[in-house]
């Protein structure tokens, strides 16, 4: 049971890593391209839409796992 433990630890940590270097990935590139600041805007607004839900779905398991 630890192994699977240790390898959702490490699914948790990738998702957040992944959300926050995409978001930091747009930032760099809107500064660079004005041209296309709509189109990375709305990569940033779907980068937090996706971290928001991620960290929804471990608390949702979370709290199934607590009383079940």
């Amino acid at each position: 049971m630890t192994e699977i433990d240790n390898i959702s630890k490490a699914v948790i940590t990738l998702v957040r890593l992944g959300a926050v270097f995409r978001f930091i990935y747009c930032m760099v590139r809107l500064q660079s391209a004005e041209d296309e600041a709509g189109q990375f805007k709305k990569r940033m607004k779907n980068a937090v839409i996706f971290y928001v839900i991620a960290e929804s779905v471990w608390q949702l398991k979370a709290i199934i796992f607590y009383y079940y």
